[in-house]
């Protein structure tokens, strides 16, 4: 018998609707019962690509005896912690303040008001890994809350100052300066594995956005942060979190060494490594950047994309695309990994006379390097292999493809893991940043549509009467957006309008931006996560820490700055700079925490260069202005580009610009003082790298 989740949108809502446990989705309806009976709430956050949250639910939600125990003294909810990172934030702060960690599944006790009392993560079905057990728990919380509720009221309470204290992270009034971007850059230096690569110890996270930070100093000759960038690129390319066959990235490795992944697949890891590959192929030069670049956006692309609105729209493949999932479990057919992993024996079956060949390239041997199995992990370079078989390193690249398309052949004959078909908002936006630059980048109109069918997508399915939502799924919107939704957004218009520029594009972001600062500004500084008029918080939480995704308030100081060279708008810049300043000293003490605002805060320091084109777009001078803009890596260059004369509603920066000699025309513009106008590419070029 299915349970109120049945009527949900959710994937992860859905996993559970037929679950014993009489579960609400969060609500009036949840929280009016509990406030009525008296009785407390269990809140269980997680995700539908999450492995223990499938263990959890097996050994509890679906044991008819914890349902039973559950449905009697508790009124119980489950969240889809992606749906709302809101109620994730808050109830995530009093799990960590409780036990010292996070992490999901997320099990908390709440009073009918919505205060913690108590809470933790996973529990198991039996006293096991220093844990009790789930059932024990919840008779110990429904026996206090009979017999000593006070204490947990009080305990309550302590837990709501605490999180109120985490929510106000103690902040500077520094202004904005080079020794603090300089400080960061030695710690991430000093803090790196040069062993293994990345920072820290497993579990082992990719890191994304520190190397993006070090890859805009590598653009302006800093050696050091290319290294560093480069070894840890190299160190996950490889293989194991890697996916060699497929493409694409796993959440994180759990072992120092880039090999056993958590399996699951997630949109926004691979949206934002693509994207640093990308930029440090353009770096380098260095071809294997590019192809896992290009490898992770088709992995995106085959196995993460909405298929339904081709069939809407009457589309081909080669035509668009729309919506992007948000992720692929670590699951199938029950076990964790079974899709990925493969014996030495069916290996060999595939790659029949290349087997010795392969074995040498991935170092296979009959025992297995997991468990038994294999997980396909680089041994042996292109450069060592080709001396070893007297073939050419080029030729060795074009058979190791050719066999691990094999392999990925055979792969898609088995059963695939579950796809979360849900689209988010801020999640298909750091895609389709991805998209837009790897079209203009590497001159990919497949890609260009992708990204023009995906920004058309989130403007008329994520808008709702003028109102931007947070998640979509077969035909519905729903869940008013928060503050990463709306920034990340600002940022992906912005990209697209410069790979494509369609005056809509910018006009919409310029929307976007006064919507975000008149809904969701905090009075003292930067923003809220949540809405002005979001409804059933305890508090309005403001998380400033940048976590697997860029917090919202450090993508909102880089959409406003980048807002501010297009718009003109004093107002813009001043409200990113005070937000940057105030954080600026943290990041630089704690860089891996604080990535995505080292990128804002190099981006309000830098000479950014102003670069405006207007003409004739189908003229082939206009399109050679265009390429040399995008030719190599240039973090510091924002560019408007338009017909002429360009619409009344068009970038500040376009206006009052004629064309010189009746030709297309650039415009380079830096501190406030513009060059002369040029009609070529190459003097574009010179002007460009001054």
């Amino acid at each position: 018998m299915s349970n109120r989740l049945a009527k949900e949108n959710s994937p992860y809502l859905l996993q559970h609707s037929e679950n014993p446990v009489d579960w609400y989705p969060w609500g009036e309806e949840a929280l009016d019962r509990a406030r009525r009976e008296d009785k407390p709430i269990f809140l269980s956050i997680g995700y539908a690509a999450c492995h223990w949250c499938h263990v959890m639910a097996h050994e509890s939600f679906e044991d008819p005896v914890t349902a039973g125990l559950l449905n009697q003294s508790f009124v119980n909810i489950k969240v889809d912690r992606e749906e709302r990172p809101d109620l994730d934030s808050i109830y995530m702060n009093a799990v960590v303040a409780i036990t010292g960690q996070g992490g999901w599944p997320m099990s908390v006790f709440l009073t009918p008001e919505g205060i913690p009392f108590f809470g933790g993560t996973y529990y198991p079905a039996r006293p096991r890994y220093g844990m009790p057990a789930f059932k024990q728990v919840i008779e110990a919380i429904d026996w206090s809350w009979k017999t000593d509720r006070q204490q947990l009221l009080e305990a309550g309470q302590d837990l709501l100052h605490q999180i109120r204290q985490s929510n106000a992270i103690e902040l500077s009034d520094s202004k904005l300066n080079q020794q603090s971007l300089e400080a960061a850059a030695l710690q991430l230096s000093q803090s790196y594995d040069w062993e293994s690569g990345g920072w820290g110890k497993a579990p082992k996270f990719p890191q994304p956005m520190a190397i993006e930070f070090l890859l805009r100093r590598a653009s302006r000759g800093d050696r050091n942060a290319l290294d560093i960038a480069q070894h840890a690129l190299d160190a996950m390319a490889r293989g194991g979190m890697y996916d060699v066959v497929g493409g694409g990235f796993a959440r994180y490795s759990t072992d120092d060494k880039w090999l056993v992944p958590h399996f699951e697949k997630m949109l926004y890891d691979n949206a934002q490594l693509a994207r640093a590959y990308l930029h440090a192929y353009l770096l380098t030069n260095k071809e294997k950047y590019k192809q896992i670049c290009v490898e992770t956006l088709d992995f995106i692309k085959r196995e993460l994309t909405e298929p339904s609105i081709r069939e809407i729209q009457n589309l081909s493949d080669e035509q668009g695309y729309g919506g992007f999932f948000s992720s692929l479990d670590a699951d199938s057919e029950g076990e964790e990994g079974r899709f990925y992993l493969w014996n030495p024996v069916e290996i060999d079956q595939i790659m029949s006379e290349d087997s010795a060949f392969f074995d040498d390239a991935f170092g296979i041997q009959s025992s297995g390097n997991f468990e038994g199995k294999i997980i396909l992990q680089r041994a042996s370079t292109d450069a060592a292999l080709a001396e070893k078989y007297e073939i050419s390193e080029n030729q060795v690249s074009g058979r190791l493809q050719s066999l691990l398309q094999k392999l990925l052949k055979a792969r898609m004959m088995r059963v695939r893991p579950r796809t979360d078909d849900k689209i988010l908002t801020a999640w298909n936006a750091l895609t389709l940043i991805a998209f837009a630059e790897a079209a203009r980048y590497l001159r990919r109109l497949d890609y260009l549509i992708i990204a023009q069918e995906n920004t058309s997508f989130l403007l008329k399915e994520m808008i709702v009467n003028g109102r931007l939502f947070r998640s979509w799924r077969k035909g519905k919107a729903q869940n008013n957006a928060f503050l990463e939704d709306y920034a990340s957004l600002i940022l992906g218009l912005l990209a697209i309008y410069q790979s494509d520029p369609k005056q809509h594009w910018y006009v919409s972001a310029e929307t976007l931006a006064k919507e975000m600062v008149a809904h969701f500004s905090d009075p003292n500084s930067g923003f809220f996560d949540t809405r002005d008029d979001q409804n059933g918080l305890i508090l309005r939480p403001k998380d400033l820490q940048d976590n697997a995704t860029p917090s919202g308030n450090s993508l909102a100081a880089l959409a406003l700055l980048q807002l501010s060279y297009y718009s003109g708008s004093a107002d813009f810049r001043e409200k990113a700079e005070e937000m940057i300043g105030k954080v600026l000293p943290l990041a630089s003490r704690y860089p891996t925490a604080f990535a995505q605002w080292l990128t804002a805060a190099d981006f309000a320091l830098s000479d950014i260069k102003e670069v405006a084109i207007l003409g004739d777009l189908s003229e082939d001078n206009m399109k050679a202005l265009q390429n040399e803009l995008w030719r190599i890596y240039r973090p510091d260059i924002l560019a408007a580009i338009s017909e002429y004369p360009p619409p009344p509603n068009a970038p500040a920066l376009l206006k009052g610009r004629s064309l010189k000699d009746a030709s297309p025309t650039a415009y380079v513009c830096q501190r406030f003082i513009c060059l002369n106008p040029i009609t070529t590419a190459g003097e574009l070029s010179v002007q460009l790298d001054k």
